[in-house]
């Protein structure tokens, strides 16, 4: 960032990963840590239906506006706000009670074609602040679901490099979406940096319950603690989970197996009742029968033949299924001919639900 800031290019960041690995949190971290370097930020979390420009346009206004108000700055801040104000008519952004206060400046970012306007508009707002020494990272979280207009983002991007100015995008997603920003743009790679956000290894889960519990005096019996680590995989979002319900069943120390047990129970309702059913129920009935399908056959990943065997389906018929729970961010393919599953232990969700369902 610092180099950004100083007018030499660096790459801009996609964290990807499974569902509850921590990318929100590192995203939240990053916007700690860009404004502490002077950059204005805006953190985005992009809904299946809501186009980007929609989701974009008040961040750039409140930038440029922002800028405006510094005198170094206002002539390119004005000049930003004229493109933002072409921008918005071109892709009919209803602006309400909000006024710009500019004309547009014709011929700049009001063409209509994504990645031609979103990179004019990045252009004008790096000048902008550039002229402020200051610059502006924007951080996306769930950008799998702008898959459509992930390209326009590459171009943008890759425009703020090629002129050194002070724009960064960090963004947090499911893993395919490294490939399909590799289908969308050939020089993704040279613009992003596509880190893999996992599971924890042994040691860093062991951190992620000892540390805590060693801030309150209290500590974990060795089979207890790897009891944890065997049943969340050594997701960080599992860790808590467990480790929350271990906290509060433990009547003193050190926390045993027998706590960790009981803890199970209760993360499992919880889990079950929450974070796995709101998922589950976005599923239609088609889209149900197609990933018990694949929790029967065990852990994944999964061959698209095999789940079909299981269904008792030509594979071909069953694309459109399958890319509609792709779609919904339920499954992924980690690679050809293969798909697995978004979430972490969802599989034994699917497992648990049927059996004590049937």
């Amino acid at each position: 960032m610092k180099r950004v800031i100083a007018g030499r290019s660096a790459q801009s960041q996609i964290f990807l990963g499974l569902r509850g690995t921590g990318k929100t949190v590192l995203l939240n971290e990053v916007l700690e840590v860009a404004e502490r370097e002077g950059f204005i930020s805006a953190f985005i979390e992009a809904p299946e239906s809501k186009p980007l420009t929609e989701m974009l346009y008040p961040a750039m206004r409140q930038l440029l506006r922002k800028l405006s108000a510094q005198e170094k700055a206002r002539h390119m801040a004005i000049k930003g706000l004229q493109a933002l104000r072409g921008f918005a008519s071109a892709f009919k952004i209803t602006l309400g009670d909000v006024e710009i206060g500019v004309d547009a400046d014709p011929g700049v970012a009001d063409s209509g074609n994504l990645e031609i306007d979103l990179g004019e508009m990045f252009e004008a707002i790096g000048r902008a602040a550039r002229s402020a020494a200051k610059g502006w990272v924007i951080l996306i979280d769930e950008v799998q679901y702008l898959e459509e207009e992930l390209a326009a983002v590459i171009v943008a991007v890759h425009r703020m490099s090629q002129r050194n100015l002070p724009v960064m995008v960090f963004a947090g997603g499911l893993p395919q979406i490294a490939k399909l920003s590799g289908d969308a743009k050939s020089y993704a790679e040279r613009v992003f940096v596509f880190p893999k956000i996992g599971a924890l290894d042994e040691g860093a889960a062991h951190d992620a319950i000892i540390k805590p519990l060693k801030a309150e005096g209290v500590e974990i019996e060795k089979d207890a603690l790897e009891s944890i680590n065997e049943l969340t995989g050594g997701y960080p979002f599992f860790l808590q989970e467990w480790g929350h319900h271990a906290w509060n069943v433990a009547e003193g120390s050190p926390i045993n197996l027998a706590n960790v047990e009981t803890a199970t129970e209760k993360a499992l309702a919880r889990l079950d009742d929450g974070f796995f059913r709101v998922r589950f129920d976005r599923l239609t009935n088609a889209e149900v029968e197609y990933v018990e399908a694949m929790a029967s056959l065990g852990a994944g990943p999964y061959k698209v033949n095999d789940v079909a065997k299981a269904l008792k389906k030509q594979p071909k018929s069953l694309g459109p299924r399958r890319a509609s729970i792709i779609t919904k961010g339920m499954i992924y393919s980690p690679s050809y001919g293969e798909i697995d599953f978004t979430v972490p232990l969802f599989d034994d969700f699917l497992r648990r639900t049927r059996l004590r369902e049937a």
